[in-house]
């Protein structure tokens, strides 16, 4: 470790199955209210139990937002995990593990032995108390205050009986007072923040929230990794909020509940990954010709058919911009941070429901599922906007038209019930009362309202671009969604070289005017995705003609990490 360290990395190794998310939820709790500031990321394989998963957190004194390579601690909770994550260790990182538990006989300079799993059974016969043990010796080694960890194990077990409450507390004590007496290493010290952050969550979380605050009442889905969260985060809030959950058959009914409850007024949501978009494609064409808003979140995987199901990619942007069979508007968000989740989701509400469009908000895995911690939600105090004909205007209405020409395309949206009038919808083409139609020349007005005049005030909707040290750019990064982190990182972190990033928070319509006056002579320009082809770079491409010189591309299924970013990015400049 550096002699004067500011942050400290840990991984959490083992079995699925053997409790990691919750030890390392735990963990991330304890040290938030120590003061420090999170980020901590999952590396889980889809089966239920066996193979090997990680949960990998940094803990640092400054405010940060990606993933780290290189470990000061490993937690081996299984034999294979020492020979898996071994390498990744820093020169003077430590591996806590069971010898005996795993029948090992060397010793090794850097191996901190502990009878685990002989200690979780004294504490009454079963190995549900390792994680508990285990915090206990971490807070210790991590110079941790216990009193602080005590409160954390009771707040974690709030809902268990109290007896299991105070086992878990004699376990946490268990493995302090273990690491106290027998670890003479040297501990892992940081000074916490000037200010402790208000909150922890993920991604998933975020979007849940956003999703209610937006005034979402009805939510359907299919479970699908890694959206699947989200549901379960609406569920919990159900009843508090007054929200009708439905878990669909499929994604094709999922999608249809939720423009069924769109078009009857109510704010509504789906949830999905890349296969199930699939499935939603034709639900998307139909909200589109009946101008019902919609919003769904494609949490992306690596695909293509069910790919690596519980990794991370970024491959589905062109499949968005292209989602759906025949041409209109529709809008793309791709959230960077928590904060953005939360309220870019709220946005996606605001326009779908203001335009009348399918919006999506597109995720990943990694930011899905990675904790940080944040100061506050903006937005939650924002008033909710319906953009419908009140009641009271409906009772008195007449010659109500759904399908208005209008300068902006946007017709007057009136409720089902609220007028006395029948509301007439169709999938077919239609006239502007909603009767079906094939006249030529009330197609071509119908696709200039649904597409071009949308578009037209689309274009002043557009999302100001996060931007960071541009001016005298040796290099120039783009990205979008996840990458924001280890992009904004690495260009501060980088000495030898004056590298600026762009972020895209909204990727369609694509901001070419903003775009082309950011890279204005810019010397080289770099897109960092993770895909194979590089889809943002053919994008800026065909929108502004720019050249782009290369692309830091990923597609192993794994999000970028800080070392790596910056090793790339300098082996780029020696080209």
């Amino acid at each position: 470790m550096d002699p004067t360290p500011t942050e400290f990395n840990i991984r959490i190794a083992g079995e699925a199955g053997q409790g990691i998310e919750t030890f390392g939820s735990a963990l991330c709790h304890i040290y938030k209210k120590s003061g420090f500031h999170i980020f901590a990321n999952q590396d889980y394989m889809s089966r239920i139990r066996g193979g090997n998963n990680y949960f990998q957190i940094r803990v640092s004194e400054a405010e940060i937002f990606s993933c780290r390579e290189k470990i000061d601690i490993l937690v081996a909770l299984d034999l294979p995990s020492i020979s898996l994550h071994q390498s990744n260790l820093h020169k003077n990182g430590i591996i806590l593990l069971d010898k005996a538990k795993f029948n090992m006989t060397q010793n090794e300079p850097n191996y901190f032995d502990i009878p685990l799993f002989a200690l979780a059974q004294k504490m009454g016969g079963s190995e549900l108390y390792v994680n508990s043990i285990m915090c206990g010796i971490m807070a210790y080694i991590t110079s941790a205050e216990l009193s602080l960890l005590l409160k954390t194990t009771r707040i974690i077990f709030k809902d268990k009986t109290e007896e299991i409450i105070n086992k878990n507390i004699l376990a946490v004590k268990a493995g302090f007072d273990f690491a106290q007496n027998y670890y003479k290493g040297k501990l892992f010290k940081i000074n916490p923040s000037v200010t402790i952050p208000h909150l922890l969550m993920n991604g998933n979380d975020a979007i849940a929230l956003g999703a209610i605050k937006a005034g979402c009442k009805f939510y359907s889905a299919y479970p699908m990794s890694p959206s699947t969260s989200i549901m379960t985060v609406v569920a919990h809030y159900a009843k508090k909020f007054n929200i009708i959950v439905e878990q669909a058959e499929d994604e094709i009914a999922a999608v249809n509940m939720v423009i069924g409850a769109s078009f009857a007024g109510v704010r509504s949501m789906t949830a999905t990954s890349g296969g199930g978009f699939a499935l939603m494609a034709e639900g998307v064409s139909l909200a589109a010709m009946t101008e019902t808003p919609l919003v769904i979140v494609d949490a992306q995987r690596p695909a293509p058919a069910t790919g690596l199901p519980t990794r991370t990619e970024q491959a589905d942007l062109n499949f968005l911009i292209h989602a759906g069979h025949g041409e209109f508007a529709k809008i793309i968000l791709a959230p960077g941070t928590i904060e953005e989740a939360f309220t870019l989701t709220i946005r996606a509400f605001e326009l779908a429901e203001q335009y009348q469009i399918p919006v999506f908000i597109l995720t990943d895995q990694h930011l899905a599922d990675s904790y940080k911690d944040i100061d506050n939600l903006e937005g939650r105090n924002q008033k909710m906007v319906r953009h419908i004909i009140s009641k009271n205007e409906s009772i008195n209405l007449l010659n109500y038209k759904r399908y208005q020409m209008t300068e902006t395309g946007i017709s007057p949206r009136a409720i089902p019930s609220w007028i006395s009038q029948p509301i007439y919808v169709d999938s077919d083409e239609h006239t502007e009362e909603g009767h079906i139609t094939e006249d030529a020349d009330i197609r071509r007005k119908m696709v200039e309202k649904r597409l071009y005049l949308k578009n037209k005030g689309l274009r002043n909707e557009i999302l100001k671009q996060k931007a960071f040290q541009l001016e005298n750019a040796d290099l120039i990064l783009l990205g979008f969604g996840s990458t924001f982190g280890v992009m904004k990182e690495a260009c501060e972190k980088i000495s030898n070289h004056r590298v600026g990033f762009i972020h895209l928070s909204q990727v369609w319509p694509f901001p070419t005017d903003e775009i082309l006056e950011y890279l204005k002579g810019a010397k080289k320009i770099y897109t960092i995705e993770n895909n194979a082809t590089g889809q943002l770079a053919g994008i800026i491409r065909q929108e502004t003609t720019l050249k782009i010189h290369g692309s830091i591309l990923k597609f192993d299924g794994r999000p970028f990490n800080l070392d790596l970013v910056i090793e790339i990015i300098n082996k780029a400049f020696n080209k």
